[in-house]
């Protein structure tokens, strides 16, 4: 039975408000999602990467919460 694994990529818009796109790992192949919106890809490379750029080209949101 394969592992499941999941991690998240979070960013702010200008308003403040929190955009994330959630990343789930079923053996190799990866599925990456935006709760915001309902997005949905699958990314076998990179997905963390593909993430960010759909919270920045999507919702404009680049505020990293993590740096501070």
């Amino acid at each position: 039975m394969p592992q499941i694994d999941s991690s998240k990529v979070s960013r702010w818009d200008l308003h403040g408000r929190e955009h994330t796109v959630r990343v789930q790992r079923t053996g190799v192949q990866r599925t990456i999602r935006c709760d915001t919106c309902g997005w949905r890809r699958g990314a076998q490379f990179l997905p963390w990467l593909k993430a960010q750029e759909h919270l920045e080209q999507a919702h404009q949101a680049t505020v990293d919460p993590t740096a501070a």
